[in-house]
């Protein structure tokens, strides 16, 4: 960890999270199927782990911008 320069210790819960935003969310796949594959039975505890970012509001966000220039 500290090749990496990380401050925080690397635990489950972060892992999950990083999952949940970063490889899942951030690329498209819908939070009904993240909240499956990180076993959740309510989408309300999905959403604990998993944050919207910018980037993906802007993926988003794109196909509403391209039907509006026309």
């Amino acid at each position: 960890m500290k090749q990496l320069k990380w401050t925080k210790p690397l635990t489950y819960h972060i892992t999950r999270h990083t999952f949940a935003t970063t490889v899942t969310l951030t690329n498209g796949v819908p939070i009904e199927t993240v909240g499956q594959m990180l076993g959740h039975k309510n989408i309300r505890t999905t959403q604990r782990y998993a944050r919207v970012t910018d980037t993906k509001i802007s993926k988003d966000m794109q196909p509403l911008k391209e039907n509006y220039k026309s």
